[in-house]
């Protein structure tokens, strides 16, 4: 008899689902061509070996997606509400990558929340932060270490489902733990050259905090970029774009070499900050090149 549950868990070949019960049951797939991910809720029967086989992936509200390594589009988590992307001063903050899993967030949509942990670490907040800060997005200054701003974590993540995302080495599994009480993920030092972090979550799970809310932890992911279609949709990623979109010379004005740029016009004004604006155009040369190994698309 078929039963409705939450996929908690994803590994290589199966999957973990929870019943109604919230207990856990190891899933096989009925078909390859089911690919179900962390969030997703999915139609599956037991089975008489004490195993369970998911039958069917119910319909996403949500899909955060992307690029592989053939440049298609890869979906990493489903039904989500929020994203919470942590960083830190060690290791030195990649804000580029930073700012996509923000475009990520924004393109989803859900709601995105900057996670600075190892604030003892800080001796003074980055001017990277006070950007973003400028342009609506919540940072909150953490310590797993020492307990500091975990409450605000916890108040933001309130009924809501998030994604943990980040560079590796930025304590994303010790903040995990830290929240839960519990020590479930296993935490790893900082190793080898230039201290990136190695990589302790070696699949998709989720957990949940006792005011409903629910974090999805996933490995760290140093390349990541999302999956965006066309110049026009990469500009709504960068919510300080918008009050300039639809200003300029040209209605498909890229907001790069274009004269009489209303976006270009606001950056040299000092209302859109040049990291920002560097990012936007790392993603363009990515877009671009997306789309010339897809010939018809265009931005």
């Amino acid at each position: 008899m078929p039963e409705r549950g939450l996929v908690v868990a994803r590994h290589r070949r199966h999957v973990s689902v929870e019943d109604a019960a919230r207990s856990w049951h190891r899933c096989g797939l009925r078909s390859r061509r089911l690919r179900p991910l962390v969030g997703d809720e999915v139609d599956w029967e037991r089975q008489a070996d004490g195993t369970g086989l998911v039958t069917g992936v119910a319909a996403r509200r949500t899909v955060l997606s992307r690029i592989d390594s053939r440049g298609r589009r890869e979906p990493v988590a489903a039904n989500l509400t929020q994203l919470l992307v942590v960083a830190a001063p060690a290791p030195i903050p990649d804000w580029t990558l930073l700012d996509r899993y923000l475009v990520a967030a924004e393109l989803t949509p859900v709601k995105a929340v900057i996670v600075f942990n190892k604030r003892d670490l800080m001796s003074a907040e980055p001017d990277e932060l006070q950007d973003l800060r400028a342009i609506g997005y919540p940072v909150c200054l953490t310590s797993a270490l020492h307990g500091d701003g975990l409450e605000d974590v916890a108040e933001i993540m309130q009924d809501e489902r998030g994604a943990v995302v980040g560079q590796s080495g930025t304590g994303k599994s010790s903040l995990i733990n830290a929240l839960l009480g519990e020590r479930l993920q296993a935490v790893g030092a900082l190793t080898g050259k230039g201290a990136h972090g190695r990589h302790t979550t070696s699949s998709a799970t989720l957990y949940r905090l006792a005011n409903g809310g629910e974090f999805i932890d996933s490995p760290g992911v140093r390349n990541f970029a999302p999956y965006i279609e066309s110049i026009a949709e990469l500009q709504l990623g960068f919510r300080e774009l918008s009050p300039h979109l639809g200003r300029c010379r040209f209605d498909n004005c890229r907001h790069l070499a274009e004269p009489d740029c209303a976006v270009k016009a606001a950056l040299a004004e000092g209302t859109i900050a040049l990291r920002r604006y560097e990012s936007y155009t790392k993603l363009c040369d990515l877009v671009e090149s997306l789309q010339a190994r897809q010939p018809g698309k265009s931005g």
